[in-house]
């Protein structure tokens, strides 16, 4: 029976596993290309790696936490990678979700090197107080290494961190380096009201939305697989009701997709008309499970929702949760890798022998260090977007439609223009950026995809994508003394 997501799973060991996944993924394409050992040895090696022990008083006892940060490329300046908090974090998980992040930057034309933190620690089981102090503890070491700045390396939120953390990260910057103007722009993910940005909580999840949604448009693929094109209609199954879960699915049904199982480390629930993606959430948040949903069957192991028949399954929670154990019993036709890779290699090759078509996290989770960047730049410009051009828009916009009127005779409604003649806020352009970049970024695979005959799917693709334009980043620097 396949393996369900708990509270108390065992991770020894798959942090080693999935950073051997992320190299054996990385030298498929490398074979592909032509650039010499020495240059891919660079692209695939972490370039730093620091692991450190620090006290935090909780009580009358002192109890010491286990912190890491890796900057796998510094190819490109500065480095950008989350901060997990969780048991599970060790050195090994870090270098591959760091190694991932490398690969993600390039592949979605965000000039960030990669980079991934992580303390282990469980946050269920502290205040939010003494989180408070871990996370300041945790800043202050990266301080004191040089490891956290606008320019050197911008953490961001990840597993069991997020908008809280960021400001109490971004705040121990600031009191550290207070002749720092940019330093909001030392870490991404902050509440708006501290210098985030709108559209940034709902990043990710809309990106694979994106990404699914090129994919679906692709007539020769989808006649492949024995679907029609576009998301209507298409039955979905979402390991994960986190940030990125909920989401991916909430876009997913707005799109025309069918919500119909649902997995979490509590359990699953599966109704083959359909699930609501709103509701489902708020009977979590009120009862603190997604079980005993109306209407829905209750699954005890989570990992049984996984198995049953759709068109496509988004894996939004933990690495590993698709493997040899139980990959034959998948009957999805399309994988769309929400979590940092919830598949590993073995599970890769019998899904793909099977004829199921995987969109690979290298790509398709990219929506968050995406709106990141956007982040990134807001707080340097120290402006929000739409602030110098949403009125001036709207100004042409009007004047337009007044020369309309005057020649068409016609009168155009208030509503009408408030509807044509609005001009882009934050959240729009923002999420207007993330569809560009999703696109190109999908297109881009896709044409190395076709053209590269021994090619055999499109994470390869991913990757050669990838390690093109890091090799001519490597081109640009020269060889240095």
């Amino acid at each position: 029976m396949a393996k369900s997501i708990t509270k108390k799973d065992d991770h020894s060991g798959q942090g080693a596993k999935f950073l051997a996944d992320v190299h054996y993924y990385f030298d498929k394409a490398a074979r592909l290309t032509k650039y010499e050992p020495g240059l891919l040895s660079q692209i695939r090696n972490a370039n730093s790696i620091y692991v450190m022990h620090f006290p935090v008083r909780i009580g009358d006892k002192i109890e010491v936490f286990e912190g890491v940060r890796v900057q796998h490329s510094h190819h490109k300046s500065p480095a950008k990678g989350g901060i997990r908090f969780a048991e599970s974090v060790d050195v090994q998980e870090v270098i591959a979700l760091a190694s991932l992040m490398t690969f993600k930057c390039a592949v979605v034309n965000v000039p960030f090197g990669g980079a991934k933190g992580g303390v282990k620690i469980n946050p269920k089981n502290y205040s939010v107080d003494v989180l408070e102090r871990v996370t300041r503890r945790y800043t202050t070491e990266l301080i004191k290494k040089n490891l956290i700045g606008p320019g050197i390396d911008v953490p961001a939120p990840d597993y069991g961190t997020g908008p809280r953390e960021m400001a109490w990260i971004a705040d121990t910057y600031a009191t550290f380096k207070y002749e720092d103007i940019d330093s909001l722009a030392c870490v991404t993910g902050k509440p708006v009201g501290q210098g985030g940005i709108r559209g940034r909580k709902e990043a990710t999840g809309l990106g694979i939305y994106y990404g699914l949604r090129e994919l679906l448009a692709q007539t020769s693929i989808m006649k492949k697989l024995g679907l029609t094109t576009g998301m209507d209609g298409k039955k979905v199954i979402v390991q994960g009701m986190g940030n990125v879960g909920y989401h991916a699915g909430l876009f997913c049904q707005r799109g025309g997709g069918v919500v119909i199982g649902i997995a979490e480390y509590e359990g699953g629930i599966y109704n083959a008309k359909g699930l609501d993606v709103d509701a489902v959430f708020a009977h979590r948040q009120k009862t603190g499970s997604i079980l005993n949903f109306p209407g829905a069957k209750n699954y005890k192991n989570s990992a049984e929702v996984l198995e049953e028949k759709c068109d496509i399954l988004i894996p939004a929670a933990l690495e590993n949760q698709i493997n040899i154990t139980n990959a034959k019993r998948i009957k999805a036709k399309i994988i769309a890798e929400g979590a940092n890779g919830p598949i590993t290699q073995e599970a890769e090759e019998i899904l793909q022998a099977g004829g199921v078509y995987i969109l690979p996290d290298l790509y398709l989770n990219a929506g968050g260090v995406t709106v990141s960047y956007f982040e990134w730049l807001k707080n340097l410009s120290h402006v929000r977007f739409g602030r110098m051009s949403k009125r001036l828009e709207q100004t042409n916009q009007n004047k337009m439609l007044d020369i309309i009127e005057k020649h068409s005779g016609k009168t155009i409604s208030k509503s009408q223009r408030d509807l044509m003649a609005n001009g882009a806020d934050e959240e729009e352009w923002v999420f207007s950026g993330l569809e560009e970049t999703m696109i190109t970024a999908f297109h881009e695979i896709n044409d190395i995809n076709n053209a590269i005959k021994k090619c055999p799917d499109f994470r390869t693709a991913a990757f050669i994508s990838s390690i093109d334009k890091i090799a001519v980043s490597y081109d640009l620097m020269g060889v240095w003394p």
